[in-house]
């Protein structure tokens, strides 16, 4: 794959015709939201076909895959917008394989998504994953679960040859992460148990692949109370042949103080954990200032860190899926940003008429737009030159995977570079 920045003068037939392929087939690649009116400093991922397939009445995705040696995950991954079709459409034209694809590396790449995901979405974005995590079941003082629906992305997860994982969080009726509901389980020995008795349960009843355990503002002094509840769970699990992912919270030391850092201890967690999710995002966030969402620089210091105290081969890094747009000027505890998609933002840029620029030590690009009222405006978004950076840390620092938060809005820039360089693990 080669990614062009589109400078001036730029049309989507000359960039077409500067690498020998189809204006419909780039826009068909990017999904692009803008491509009568494209934006400076937006960012392509040109991907040449070299063999294509013509459906003929008949063909099948697994006739198809055996006739070129390939496999049917692999032709979805290429042409992801057949994923939402129950059959192939015959005279359609299929990619197999692109030129100058070459794999780095072999990823474990977990997804997180709520029970209300557009089901398009999800089928065009299970191709790439290895596990899906569904967010997410609370649980009662007294180890009773708060259970979600759940049963159809089981299904169809299953599908396309993807892992469920049941997810487990201390949260509020209203989705607020409470230290109180997970501290009153810690020190309630019989809830504790009921509520482990329950998770195993729900697993096998429902046919997940594990439990991924996100635990956020544990109290200090339920640091070892956290750690225990982690082994006992794991005791269980391991034994019934289950894994157990745990999220933590992004540190660059053992010493980091306050609510959403000391009860993640790392080295203690990642020797009982079958896998950690190192949450690498949200250094830009809604109450906070302007900046990117997760700076690669901020990243490399986490995950450099995390390889120093926890086995390489159990980290998934953290990856995020939104953009904020903030007002202008932030004012510290008033301006909230908005939440949008990364897609959404590319529009927005094209709807003002902005340059994107990028940022070269946060490798994420962002731009400024001022409103018809005369409000100005600053969106930090990803694309995918910073999926590209962000994912060569793994084969860098030779860890498992990645962890995309989430997987609500379908990213092309995202799953470009991870189509054209890496192969994904399935179980």
């Amino acid at each position: 794959m080669t990614i062009h920045v589109v400078k001036e003068g730029d049309t989507l037939s000359s960039i077409a015709a500067q690498y020998g392929v189809t204006a419909e087939r780039i826009i068909i690649e990017n999904e692009l939201p803008n491509p009568e009116k494209l934006v400076i400093g937006q960012s392509l991922g040109i991907r040449v076909p070299d063999v294509v397939h013509t459906v003929v009445q008949g063909d099948t995705l697994f006739s198809i895959a055996e006739k070129y040696g390939t496999t049917p995950n692999r032709i979805l991954q290429n042409n992801p917008r057949i994923a939402v079709n129950e059959a192939l459409n015959p005279g359609e034209v299929l990619v197999i394989t692109y030129q100058g694809d070459e794999v780095r590396d072999t990823l474990v790449i977990n997804g997180y998504a709520y029970p209300f995901i557009d089901r398009a979405v999800l089928r065009r974005t299970l191709p790439f994953l290895t596990y899906l995590s569904i967010f997410t079941y609370g649980f009662t003082p007294a180890g009773e679960l708060v259970p979600i629906e759940d049963e159809e992305l089981i299904a169809i997860a299953k599908e396309f040859g993807v892992e469920p994982i049941m997810m487990l969080a201390p949260m509020t009726a209203d989705g607020a992460f409470n230290s109180q509901v997970a501290h009153q389980m810690f020190t309630n020995p019989t809830a504790q148990a009921n509520l482990i008795n329950n998770i195993v349960a729900n697993i096998k009843a429902k046919g997940y692949r594990g439990l991924d355990i996100d635990f956020e503002f544990v109290l200090p002094e339920d640091k070892q109370n956290f750690l225990n509840f982690i082994t006992a769970v794991n005791k269980r699990l391991d034994a019934e042949g289950y894994l157990t992912l745990v999220a933590l919270a992004p540190k660059t030391s053992g010493e980091m103080t306050g609510l959403l850092y000391e009860a993640h201890d790392y080295p203690t967690i990642g020797a009982v954990a079958d896998l950690v999710l190192l949450m690498t995002y949200e250094w830009g966030y809604t109450y906070g200032p302007p900046m990117a969402t997760a700076p690669l620089n901020n990243v490399r210091r986490v995950l450099e860190y995390g390889v120093t105290v926890i086995d390489p081969n159990k980290i998934l890094m953290g990856i995020p899926n939104y953009a904020y747009d903030w007002p202008l000027p932030f004012v510290s505890k008033v301006t909230a940003a908005e939440s949008i998609s990364n897609q959404k933002a590319i529009e927005r840029a094209a709807q003002y008429g902005v340059t994107i620029q990028f940022d070269e030590t946060a490798q994420a690009p962002f731009y400024n737009y001022t409103t018809a009222e005369g409000v100005e405006h600053v969106v930090w978004f990803d694309d995918v030159r910073s999926m590209q950076a962000k994912l060569a840390l793994i084969p860098e620092l030779k860890l498992n995977g990645a962890g995309v938060w989430q997987i609500m809005n379908y990213f092309p820039g995202l799953w470009l570079v991870v189509a054209s360089q890496y192969a994904v693990t399935k179980e």
